[in-house]
């Protein structure tokens, strides 16, 4: 194929694309089993199990976002520019939460406390939170459209960025987190931890799944069209079949074929992030004035610069799904709770914490 639509600047909107359904493929149901370790964790080794089941990938799956960033930078700057400026506080409020929940990984197990401990446990879950709301709200935005200048650069107020319809698409992409979450946690786990995971991904996923459709559906009430713009059908279909993959899931759960659940919830993340991006193109932020939209032409780095760009992700980004493809085989094994420990009826008992029985890294944090 020649032309634009093969062209440097479509190879790396779509590369983008693939860095951020990766970041939410895996990233994903990191928030969603920290917002569930709180919610349907009922005593401490619970909570442990949930950020062990996590604990050797949740800062591996957020060198994801950096390369989305770092990409969006060399390759689409102007882009990153008008994005920061627009979602300057938001961002900076996600990062925050970011670093939150990370520091909880680290400091939960530094003292025998239980009070110590349920802070970190609360700083888990709303670090997890904010991100898995923030991030719909960001990217439904950048597709219903934001007031810009004519050097791109956003003009309106933190007010702006919360729209009716954008609260509707952080609630979805919070739903199909949580979903996700859900769903790894039933086949992460065993025990009772696992048989309310399995309930909680049950009722979410079609939630989650109706709640994309509408915010598609609201969303392309007002779309616009024009030379270059992929159909309308497009979106519409990708939309439908994320909703179609989550339940599905809810069903293979409920059978308890949790692995093929897994497979599809994430699978339906693809077609989330796939809607989204396919409703931009060729845009990459959309206008509502008085500027134009922004572009993969006008928003793109030079030639030479993309093609440098290329070579290098040849080289790099099969290096790195490599290395992640490994990690997840390595510390496939299931966890349960340790022999001896009874089942956490409500209200729990209070008594020490023995260590987790597993090896490999993460298997010590908090």
């Amino acid at each position: 194929m020649s032309g634009p639509v093969a062209s440097l600047n479509t190879a790396w909107f779509a590369l983008i694309g693939v860095l951020w359904t990766g970041y939410f493929v895996l990233e994903g149901f990191d928030f969603g089993v920290g917002v569930l370790s709180l919610a349907i964790g009922r005593d401490d080794i619970d909570r442990r199990l949930a950020r062990s089941a996590i604990g050797p990938w949740w800062d591996g799956n957020e060198v994801w976002l950096i390369v989305a960033g770092g990409a969006t930078f060399a390759a689409f700057p102007l882009w990153y520019a008008s994005m920061f400026s627009g979602f300057y506080l938001p961002l900076f409020i996600i990062l925050a939460a970011l670093i939150v929940r990370g520091v909880s990984f680290e400091f939960r197990g530094k003292r025998d406390s239980a009070r110590w401990r349920q802070g970190w446990d609360w700083a888990l879950a709303v670090g997890s939170l904010v991100p898995a709301f923030a991030w719909g709200v960001a990217f439904t935005d950048l597709i219903r459209g934001l007031r810009l200048s004519p050097a791109g650069l956003y003009l309106g107020g933190l007010s702006g960025l919360l729209a009716p319809v954008a609260i509707v698409g952080g609630l979805a992409s919070l739903a199909l987190f949580l979903a996700h979450g859900a769903t790894f946690l039933s086949f992460k786990t065993g025990g009772p931890l696992a048989g309310r995971a399995r309930t909680t991904a049950m009722w979410m996923s079609p939630l989650a799944g109706a709640l994309v459709v509408g915010t598609a559906a609201w969303l392309s009430a007002g779309g616009s069209h024009g030379p270059g713009y992929l159909p309308a059908a497009v979106p519409i279909a990708l939309a439908a079949g994320c909703a179609l993959a989550f339940v599905i899931a809810a069903m293979l759960v409920w059978a308890h074929w949790e692995g093929a659940a897994f497979a599809l919830s994430a699978l339906g993340i693809v077609a989330a992030v796939g809607a989204i991006f396919t409703t931009l193109f060729p845009r990459v932020m959309v206008s509502s004035g008085p500027g134009p939209s922004l572009t993969i032409w006008n928003a793109a780095s030079a030639n030479e610069t993309l093609l440098v760009m290329t070579v290098v992700a040849a080289i790099f980004v099969p290096l790195v799904l490599a290395y992640q493809g490994w990690s997840y085989w390595v510390f496939r094994q299931r966890l349960v709770r340790p022999a001896g420990q009874p089942a956490p009826d409500p209200p729990p008992r209070p008594h020490p914490v023995p260590g987790l029985h597993r090896g490999g890294r993460g298997a010590g944090r908090g």
